[in-house]
């Protein structure tokens, strides 16, 4: 098939040499873009990128571009010493390119599929990764990329009907190139189906939604947006009606719809689009038919003039600005059988959209809008006619469409952000970023040995036979781990093992995975919140790698810290540090622990932070946390995976708790919902986010119980290195991100990783080198942290950079009612108070 292809492909660029050569007399820059496309690329383009480990953006034409404008910003933030690279098709999508993408530090066009000079730019440029947007599949291209090694993740991925019935046609030649992909970032459920039915591993594929959402090019100021209106001349208008990306056959709807809306609004214009260039002409002859004056937006800019009725839109890329204009919009495509066009650029304004019934092409946006009732369907002329009168008389309506489609446009944010994350734990998964980047080696065999095993459990690659050999004999464990947990749990549910009961309310907060679920921060949550329903609460952890060995062991009293942190234990640490008046203890069995507590600190409600498996202990509630972002780890039991127990388990819980779904997808949310509904119908279902609460020096954080440190806000705009160890490292980078801080680099080191005071020196010196203006850990960090003050960074480096511990704290999403009043009704039926 690929032999087919190749001849296709030769044939096919000879026959279309004698249109090349009237386009290259008639298209300005036509030529560069062929000379580019044969593979003469200008050398000062290449010296950018070639050779230097650049990540590859391509983009065919004006579309993509818009859609890969904020991945590159992202890219640039998350991969700041990487070079960009970003290719298009089309000249206008190169036009465009050039203009709204500045992060880019090189711009070309992509060359033609032909099978000698793909391998050939491939080897030139020999790129880290390579990143198609959307639907940009070139069998050679791809073939060489697989040949070198290179990585290929698509984002923002769409797959049209249309594409899924004209790929299955390519057969091996199909197989070859989905097989290629390394990841594909998918932009709804929908095209995630698709790319699966054409054959993409199930576990490679990602819905981060769509990144148009993200785009910024198109905001415009209230003074630009009257800049526009001034120079196309309506300034005097009755309300502008916008009809952009028509195509033949649908302008004179359009201008009938026009016609009647001047009938109430004489002072009406109208601004038209037409989505080619080359239709100009013929666009301007329609209109003065139907007896309307005319002017070009290029000829407006050289000569303004007044007193036209209709403006025709003659350049390239300015539509997705221009939609700030127009009071009612019409997206064009959508009255004949082409498909439609995107909606989102005119919805970033916030306007009131009306398209044609064809929009299988965007059948996801479609839907997502005519569900909320922010986009008009219309079937034919008549109503459009009839919708564009609607609404330029009901302003009411027209309003709520417009405070609609922004809603819209600001919940779907984000798509950028995770696509980014995704890239980067494709290509940097923590050791191998750390130790290829060779800034700061760890000499500690052991983690870097975890470190290798934890990649190997979740790569989704393929291996080879040893490999293969060695994961099918971690899956046997898996299962053999598995059966033993149901048959231990079975013992308990039926009596032949037997549970302690302590004299005070027991609740248990856990989780069914290993790590980087926030049970830290949520039990500091309920343990504040408790106390404060005037109840005398304990927390009672394991002491996980607390050097500290005995029974019980007190880390806070609630006023005094009794234990450092290489002594209880990180997590215990942490908990004492943030809790006045809750007593925080440590041991192997949480009965000895809290019998100590009741008899000691008279506790009526003893938490166990992560007790979920320890089942010993009776309780009164489980509160299972399940982390939104990285959705039930591999799906594999341990040693083959990250589960502790089955996803079945979570029925025993009483409220499951959805940790950070600000950071997580619609879709994963969605995922884990129907999960729950599944497998427990009677938890609660309850949601929470991470928001940091401070900034504080390290030497300050070490000092007292809660300190506070600076404002949140103080760190927008700030150039940072984040440094951490922790089970979700994305996750914390990604909160930065979020808050305006600009993160230069980040290191991660395997999950709790005792830091050296040379480690976090390097840190600080590369901080400095990258211009960073603050190192930025964790507080699960922090504990494992030498104490850096100001004197020793200056006398160790001779300059300073400060280093904070950021401060987080959980806080539950419009449901804090719910979970608390029901905490606090079962603690009144059962304690009587």
């Amino acid at each position: 098939m690929q032999l087919l292809y190749n001849i296709a492909a030769i044939i096919v660029v000879l026959l279309i040499i004698p249109v090349f050569a009237v386009r290259a007399i008639r298209e300005r820059g036509f030529v560069e873009r062929i000379r580019q496309s044969l593979g003469f690329v200008p050398e000062e383009e290449l010296a950018k990128v070639a050779k230097k480990n650049c990540i590859w953006v391509h983009a065919a034409s004006v579309g993509e571009v818009v859609a890969a404008s904020p991945l590159i910003k992202e890219f640039r933030k998350e991969f700041p010493k990487s070079p960009i690279l970003v290719s298009v098709v089309t000249t206008s999508g190169y036009e465009m390119a050039n203009r709204i993408i500045k992060d880019a530090d090189s711009i070309i066009y992509f060359p033609l599929d032909l099978p000698l000079l793909a391998a050939h730019m491939v080897r030139m440029i020999t790129p880290r990764v390579f990143m198609p947007v959307e639907t940009e599949l070139w069998p050679n291209f791809l073939r060489a990329c697989r040949t070198m090694n290179i990585p290929v993740m698509m984002v923002n991925g769409r797959i049209s009907d249309k594409s899924v019935k004209r790929y299955h046609h390519l057969h091996s030649l199909l197989d070859d190139m989905i097989g290629t992909v390394t990841k594909f970032a998918m932009q709804s459920p929908i095209d995630a189906e698709y790319i699966i039915r054409l054959g993409a591993n199930p576990n490679l594929v990602v819905v981060t939604g769509n990144t148009k959402f993200d785009q910024t090019y198109t905001d415009v100021s209230t003074k630009e947006k009257q800049r526009l209106i001034d120079e196309m001349g309506i300034q005097n208008n009755d309300g502008i009606f916008l009809a952009g990306s028509t195509h033949r056959g649908e302008e004179e709807p359009v201008l009938q719809a026009f016609k009647e809306v001047r009938k109430e609004k004489p002072n009406a214009k109208l601004v038209i689009a037409p989505r080619e260039l080359l239709r100009v002409r013929e666009v301007i002859a329609i209109c003065h038919s139907a007896g309307f004056k005319t002017a070009r937006r290029t000829e407006l800019l050289e000569h303004p003039s007044e007193g036209h009725d209709i403006v025709i839109l003659d350049t390239i890329g300015e539509l997705g600005q221009v939609y700030s204009v127009g009071d009612v919009i019409y997206v064009g495509g959508s009255l004949i059988a082409h498909g439609g066009h995107n909606i989102l650029e005119p919805a970033a304004h916030g306007k009131a959209i009306i398209v044609g019934f064809n929009m299988f092409n965007f059948k996801e946006t479609h839907a997502l809008f005519t569900k909320r009732s922010a986009v008009i369907t219309v079937q034919n002329s008549a109503e459009l006619t009839q919708e564009v009168v609607r609404l330029f008389s009901d302003d009411e309506e027209r309003h709520r469409m417009e405070s609609e489609t922004l809603a819209i446009c600001s919940e779907n944010k984000g798509a950028a952000r995770r696509s980014a994350i995704l890239l980067h734990e494709m290509l940097e998964q923590v050791e191998e970023r750390r130790l290829a980047s060779g800034y700061i080696k760890s000499t500690n065999k052991v983690e870097n040995f975890q470190t290798y095993f934890y990649h190997l459990i979740h790569s989704r690659k393929s291996h080879g036979l040893l490999v293969q050999m060695f994961i099918a004999v971690l899956y046997i464990f898996s299962l053999i781990y598995g059966g033993l947990v149901n048959l231990k749990l079975a013992g308990y549910k039926f009596g032949v093992f037997s549970r302690k009961k302590l004299g005070c309310y027991v609740i248990s907060l856990g989780n069914i995975t290993v790590g980087g679920t926030g049970k830290t921060p949520t039990a500091q949550l309920l343990a504040r919140e408790i106390r404060n329903l005037g109840y005398r609460v304990v927390i009672l952890n394991r002491g996980y790698r607390a050097k500290w060995r005995g029974e019980v062991g007190v880390v806070s009293d609630g006023k005094t810290l009794h234990m450092t942190a290489a002594e209880a234990g990180d997590e215990a640490y942490m908990l004492a540090k943030h809790l006045p008046d809750v007593p925080v203890l440590i041991g192997p069995e949480r009965y000895q622990t809290g019998t100590y507590a009741i008899e000691h600190f008279g506790a009526e409600v003893a938490i166990l932070d992560d007790g979920y498996q320890h089942w010993q202990l009776d309780r009164d509630m489980d509160i299972v946390l399940i982390d939104a972002v990285n959705v039930f780890g591999n799906g594999y039991m341990l040693p083959r995976g990250t589960l502790r127990e089955p996803i079945s388990h979570i029925d025993r819980a009483d409220i499951c708790l959805l940790t950070k779904v600000d950071q997580a997808s619609e879709t994963s949310r969605q995922y884990i919902h129907t999960v729950i509904e599944e497998e427990n119908e009677h938890a609660l279902v309850v949601e929470s986010v991470h928001r940091p609460r401070g900034f504080i020096e390290l030497a300050d954080w070490h000092a007292n119980i809660a300190s506070e440190g600076i404002d949140v806000n103080q760190m927008k705009g700030k150039r940072v290195m984040a440094v951490s160890a922790i089970g979700n490292p994305a996750s914390f980078e990604q909160t930065l991100a979020n808050l305006g801080a600009v993160v230069v680099e980040s290191l991660r080191f395997p999950d709790h990783h005792d830091y050296t005071e040379q480690e976090m020196l390097d840190a600080a010196n590369l901080a400095v080198q990258m211009d960073a203006e603050a190192v930025v850990i964790t507080e699960k960090d922090a504990v494992k942290v030498p104490i850096l003050t100001r004197d020793t960074i200056v006398g160790k480096l001779g300059h300073m950079v400060p280093i904070y511990v950021v401060s987080v704290e959980v806080t539950f999403r419009d449901d804090a009612d719910r979970i608390l009043g029901c905490i606090h009704k079962d603690l009144k039926e059962k304690l009587g108070k």
